[in-house]
């Protein structure tokens, strides 16, 4: 199975970088391949400009090597800070170059006179793991879980992806190395049973 790493946070050697390495390391260890990217390493462009709207728009190659990789990825690791409740706008440029109309989902007749999504990833199963310095029931009191409800349905739940983990690390401003070291076991411990879905669902779908 091959599994994309998708990575979005400014500062090389944060713990965001040390949980996709994590990630990385679980997967290879677990003979999957992985497609990894380091959005700001790569120094992705986030700007969707308006010649790649038409579903025939000619890409760039670095963006076309995106796209094939998503699309053809058995499962999907996300990892980013939570930024005012959302991604970074690297990481939402990123989702709108690449999780393209006619390649990762598409609409068709709803049979009342509106139209419904379709799913077209590949992908059986995703992992988002995001970090912050609120307390995550802070968060849910105050605004719901914003990122929660993208991954799993807006994003994902658009693309056809059936199972969705997501794992919260909060707040990473005032943690010890104890419990880094213990949320690192856990992206272990979620990436083993990602593989495990994306293989279930696999065999479930063919």
């Amino acid at each position: 199975m091959n599994f994309s790493i998708v990575l979005a946070h400014p500062t090389p050697g944060s713990f965001n970088h040390a949980i996709a390495e994590t990630a990385r390391a679980t997967l290879q260890k677990l003979g999957c391949g992985v497609w990894w990217h380091d959005l700001y390493a790569e120094r992705f462009d986030p700007a969707l400009p308006s010649a790649e709207i038409p579903r025939d728009a000619e890409l760039p190659p670095d963006l076309a090597r995106h796209l094939d990789e998503i699309t053809a990825a058995d499962g999907i690791v996300v990892v980013h800070p939570n930024y005012w409740s959302r991604p970074p706008a690297m990481l939402c440029g990123w989702a709108d170059r690449v999780l393209r109309a006619g390649r990762a989902y598409h609409f068709v007749p709803d049979g009342k006179g509106g139209a419904r999504p379709v799913g077209l990833l590949k992908a059986r199963a995703a992992l988002v793991i995001t970090t912050a310095n609120t307390p995550q029931e802070k968060e849910v009191e105050l605004f719901g879980d914003p990122l929660d409800t993208l991954w799993r349905k807006v994003v994902f739940g658009l693309c056809g992806v059936p199972a969705v983990e997501r794992l919260v690390f909060t707040p990473v401003i005032t943690s010890t190395l104890a419990q880094r070291q213990g949320w690192l076991e856990d992206v272990r411990t979620a990436v083993e049973r990602g593989v495990a879905l994306a293989g279930n669902e696999a065999r479930r779908s063919a």
